[in-house]
């Protein structure tokens, strides 16, 4: 019988398809070959991290949806809001505190000192409030300090009365920092305006003062007295600058943790 028709056929593919076949693998991995060291180029640190594209990048992060900025320019960063703190204008909105007999008020007096007391510490670089006696923003006001400002009686006493007193909260939550805010005010004042401390004669009115108990917590605060409006008057309504500038030497000192001697107290002469 004859079996040539039964041949099977072979599996090889022509000559011309196969050779196609391998020019276009050839081609393939040229291909590939030139995409990876174009991503070797692009990544390589020099181009990863150059300068442009790291300003790119991070304007892209901070500032999402913006055009990025032009060579050699930089975002502008969100300022950091300045470090508060707090003034109390004794008396202020509420009552006229001490009166003379001339008709000068406690309250006129303690409102010229916060005033340029303020001014002194705005310079400084701080935000400050200036508050009035009972404000509502007392209530859980945080700051870095609060000195409420005040000043003692037009009456004459005796020659003894003259001078200031300080004086932090009785019961603090941190009495370490309500110690060293009572000295640096006590010894900053002092030596600007060479009046004595008065610390036997600090009442529970002050160490009791009412705002202690409703600012938070964490705010450190203090009342000050700054003169007798009898016998410390001159000083008190003709140099306000320098009774300011006491009063704003001891704030400082404290927030910026200056050196300060230990004060006495009424318990520790």
């Amino acid at each position: 019988m004859d079996t040539s028709a039964d041949t099977e056929p072979t599996s090889e593919a022509p000559a011309p398809i196969r050779r196609m076949s391998l020019f276009r693998a050839l081609q393939t991995v040229i291909s590939v070959a030139i995409l990876i060291a174009t991503l070797f180029t692009v990544w390589t640190p020099a181009g990863l991290f150059s300068n442009n594209l790291i300003k790119r990048m991070n304007f892209v992060v901070l500032q999402p949806g913006e055009a990025p900025p032009q060579p050699g320019v930089l975002p502008s960063p969100t300022p950091r809001p300045a470090p508060r703190i707090g003034l109390v204008s004794g008396h202020m909105g509420n009552d006229s505190g001490s009166v003379c007999p001339d008709g000068l008020t406690e309250a006129e007096v303690n409102l010229k000192i916060a005033t340029l007391v303020k001014q002194d510490l705005s310079s400084a670089g701080y935000e400050v409030d200036l508050l009035k006696e009972f404000d509502s923003k007392l209530y859980g006001y945080q700051a870095l300090v609060l000195v409420s400002i005040h000043n003692d009686s037009c009456d004459f006493i005796n020659d003894e009365a003259t001078g200031f007193k300080v004086s932090a909260a009785k019961s603090s939550t941190y009495p370490e920092r309500a110690s060293r805010l009572t000295s640096c005010l006590v010894d900053r004042y002092a030596a600007t305006t060479k009046m004595v401390f008065h610390y036997n004669s600090i009442t529970r009115d002050m160490t009791e003062y009412h705002a202690f108990n409703e600012i938070d917590a964490n705010t450190t605060a203090a009342i000050i007295e700054t003169g007798f409006l009898n016998l410390d008057r001159k000083i008190l309504t003709e140099h306000t600058d320098l009774v300011a500038k006491g009063v704003s030497a001891g704030i400082l000192c404290f927030v910026r943790n200056e050196n300060v001697v230990s004060t006495p107290t009424s318990s520790n002469p």
